[in-house]
This record gives C-alpha cells, sequence and structure tokens, in this order.
C-alpha cells in the first residue's frame, strides 16, 4: 500500500514525459475533427434544406435534413465498435490517424458534392453516405483522443488531462462558426448558397493535413504499453466489454444524453428559432454560438480540473440539474428579440454545458478497466449519442411544430435529458486513479521482452 501512494504521489508532481505533447496533439486532433463535423451541423440548419432537398416545404425540408444530420450519430457506434476494439487490440495512436483521414476526406467530398439542381436525387442520398463516413470515423475518434491525454496525464487529475479532447468540439464549433460568419457576412445569400458555404468544407483539407503531422509525431500511451508488456490485451475487447461491464457502460451511456441534447440545442435548433421565430439574421446567430464557444475553450478545462478537486459525479450532477431550470429562462430572455439576450443566453446554456462536458470524458473512462477502457468509452459515447445528439434536432423540430411555434415541449425535452444524466451520476463509479499506478508499476517491474 505504501509503495502505491508514493507512486501516486511521484505521477502527481510530475505527469510522464509527453503528458503535454500529449494533450495539445488531442486538442489539436479533436478540434480538426469537430471543426469538419461542426460545418456540417450549421450548414444542415441552414443551407442543405434549400440546395440538397428542394421541392418540399420549408418545414419538410427542415425535417429531411435534420434526418441526414442524425446519420452522422447513428453511425457513431458503427465506428465505436470497430475502432474501439482496434484501439485496445492495436493501440491509441494508428487509430487515431485513421479516423482523422476518413473525417477529413468525407468532409472535402461534401464540399465538392453538385447540388440537388445538378445531379438530382444522387445529391442527397451521397450526402448521407458521405455523412455516414463522418459518423463512423467520429465514433472512434473521441475514445482514443481521450485516452492519448488521459493515458500519458496524471491519473489523479484525470479531469483536467481527460478535456482535452473535450475541448475540440467547441474549438472546432468555433473554427466553423467563425468560417461561415465570415462567408455569410462577406457575400451575399445567393452566393453564400451558390458557393461560400463549400469554402468552409474544402478548407479542412488543409487542416487535417496539419493533424497528422502532429498524430504521426506521436508515441503510443504508457497505459497501453503497460498493459502490452503484461501481454493483458483483450481479444475479444467489445464482447468483454457488454459481458463484464454492463452497469458501467449504462451510467457512463446515460452520463452523455443531457450535454449531447442540449449542444444540439444551442448549436443547431437556436439557429432555426431565432431565425425563423423571433426574426433574427444567421449572423446574429452564429455570432452568439461563436461567441458562447469562444468561452467554452476555458470553462471546459476548469470544469475538468474542478472536478478533480472535488467529486466529479456531484459537479456534473448539479450542472444536470441547473440545465433543466435555466431552459424555460433562457426561452424567456430571448421572446423580447434582443441580440444582447440572445448572446448571454447561449453563454450561459453552453457554459452549463461546459460543466458537463468537461468533466465527462474521466467520469466515462474510468468506469472501465484500463485494459477495455478504448471499446468500452467509444461503445458508451457512441450508443448515448444515438438516443441524444441524433435524434435531438429532429425532436426539437417537431415539438416545436406540434406547439405552434412555443417552446414549452422543448423544454420538457430536457427536463427529461437532465434526469437520465442524473441516474447515470448515481449509477457511476468514483475515480479509482490507484488502478494506473498498480499497472504502471507492475510494467517498471515486469519490463516488456
Amino acid at each position: 500500500m505504501t509503495s502505491t501512494n508514493n507512486a501516486a504521489k511521484a505521477v502527481t508532481r510530475k505527469p510522464p514525459p509527453g503528458a503535454l505533447k500529449a494533450y495539445v496533439a488531442s486538442l489539436t486532433g479533436t478540434s480538426l475533427e469537430y471543426y469538419d463535423f461542426a460545418i456540417y451541423s450549421v450548414a444542415s440548419a441552414l443551407v442543405f434544406p434549400k440546395i440538397f432537398f428542394p421541392g418540399n416545404d420549408e418545414f419538410v425540408a427542415l425535417l429531411l435534413s435534420f434526418s441526414a444530420f442524425a446519420v452522422g450519430y447513428l453511425a457513431r457506434p458503427i465506428g465505436g465498435i470497430i475502432f474501439g476494439r482496434l484501439g485496445d487490440k492495436i493501440g491509441r495512436k494508428y487509430v487515431l490517424v485513421f479516423t482523422l483521414v476518413l473525417i477529413g476526406v468525407a468532409t472535402v467530398l461534401i464540399g465538392a458534392l453538385p447540388d440537388y439542381s445538378v445531379i438530382g436525387v444522387a445529391a442527397p442520398t451521397i450526402l448521407v453516405l458521405l455523412r455516414l463516413a463522418q459518423g463512423i470515423g467520429v465514433g472512434g475518434e473521441w475514445g482514443g483522443a481521450v485516452l492519448l491525454s488521459s493515458e500519458f496525464g496524471d491519473p489523479n487529475k484525470r479531469g483536467f488531462w481527460s478535456s482535452a479532447a473535450q475541448i475540440g468540439p467547441p474549438a472546432g464549433n468555433l473554427m466553423a462558426n467563425g468560417v461561415l460568419a465570415i462567408l455569410a457576412a462577406s457575400l451575399s445569400d445567393e452566393a453564400f448558397l451558390s458557393w461560400g458555404w463549400r469554402v468552409a468544407f474544402l478548407a479542412s483539407a488543409l487542416l487535417v493535413v496539419f493533424g497528422l503531422v502532429i498524430r504521426l509525431k506521436l508515441e503510443e500511451t504508457p497505459v497501453f504499453k503497460a498493459i502490452q508488456a503484461h501481454g493483458d490485451r483483450p481479444k475479444a475487447p467489445i464482447k468483454e466489454v457488454f459481458t463484464t461491464q454492463p452497469k458501467a457502460l449504462v451510467a457512463a451511456a446515460l452520463s452523455r444524453v443531457c450535454p449531447d441534447i442540449l449542444y444540439a440545442l444551442f448549436t443547431v435548433f437556436v439557429a432555426v428559432y431565432a431565425t425563423k421565430e423571433l426574426g433574427m439574421t444567421t449572423g446574429n446567430v452564429l455570432s452568439a454560438i461563436l461567441i458562447g464557444s469562444a468561452f467554452q475553450l476555458f470553462l471546459i478545462p476548469a470544469a475538468g480540473a474542478l472536478t478533480d478537486r472535488f467529486n466529479r459525479r456531484w459537479v456534473y450532477g448539479i450542472a444536470a440539474a441547473a440545465t433543466a431550470a435555466y431552459i424555460p429562462l433562457f426561452f424567456l430572455m430571448i421572446q423580447g428579440k434582443s441580440v444582447a439576450m440572445l448572446t448571454i443566453g447561449t453563454v450561459i446554456g453552453l457554459a452549463l454545458h461546459a460543466f458537463m462536458y468537461g468533466p465527462q470524458a474521466a467520469f466515462i473512462t474510468e468506469q472501465f478497466p484500463a485494459r477495455l477502457r478504448y471499446a468500452g468509452s467509444s461503445l458508451a459515447y457512441t450508443l448515448a449519442g444515438v438516443i441524444g445528439g441524433a435524434v435531438a434536432p429532429i425532436i426539437f423540430t417537431a415539438l416545436y411544430g406540434a406547439a405552434g411555434g412555443g417552446w414549452y415541449l422543448i423544454a420538457v425535452y430536457i427536463l427529461v435529458a437532465s434526469v437520465v444524466t442524473i441516474v447515470g451520476m448515481l449509477l457511476g463509479r468514483d475515480p479509482k486513479p490507484e488502478e494506473d499506478v498498480r499497472l504502471m508499476q507492475g510494467t517498471h517491474a515486469q519490463p516488456a521482452a
């Protein structure tokens, strides 16, 4: 016990070599990949209904566009299964390189895809297939990116170190909305719909090359090297997660529901509500999301670090409860059609998201033993996305239509999501950093041949 405690203190004083480099690589890689994902999210609300799903009334076109958006989430479990299995068998590094290429290529092809007026029904068909590829890539990306930074970092500070991958979505969202806002402000509506939106998609090619250079220079994580040294890599990690870790899988998956749906509300549906119901401009909405995402860049790692000092599950659960209480207030705030109130409301909403999303990676990964972390984390993350972010924009739109443009049913939907996530907190376990310490001790005692 004494040697374990001493090792834990040593790890706390000085993270393993390469921890900072891994943190930057995790943050950079996921930022680039979520840039690709974010530009699709915004385009699905503002562009695709008009150019890929014409010939329908406006409401139906929007539902069709959001259905294509949902395909990306529905495909994530496929990526979680494929790449989660590989990540626990062959390591984190090479899986992350492949997911980056997959998402990047799919995004560039979307940018070059002719619209409905040129190739007819083939246009939305190909769009859905490319969205499928994006989703598969993201499904395999998240688990590896989280492990990349957390397994190099201090296990006693997993909330902070794991937050690197969590900064990716707001950073990518910031870049995507920034590019789209500049294009929308500098081009006419006709030019933006004709070719301007494509610039944001095609630009991802440069970002992917940059991300590849960083990831190819990385080493494998110390924890996976330790697993290799013990000869303890699982033969069938997916099966083993389902048969030996059912409670962990359920807890981790439920933890994702509220933040997933909340993020879809503020980055996708609010764009629809503010422009159609309140008469605001696309630029107003994009600016609000941009500012909210900028705050998240700092709030997410701060929230992760906070849960290293205070009980992670309690902080997470309080943020979920606060979300349920805040949503009605948000919609009341913006009824005056004030751009300032929309911006403030979005910043607060994304701040609440940050206090769940920041510690989320640590909470999910620490539910599983090290040898099953990639598979377990990927499955939990992607399966939750199917009932969370995948269908959220569709449900928001349907509830919005059912309420005749009202927001009350949407507030109830968020309340249910908050309760689901709180249940996940109650089912989950607290951090056990000593598990990694013992694994690393064993590696030093029994080096690889």
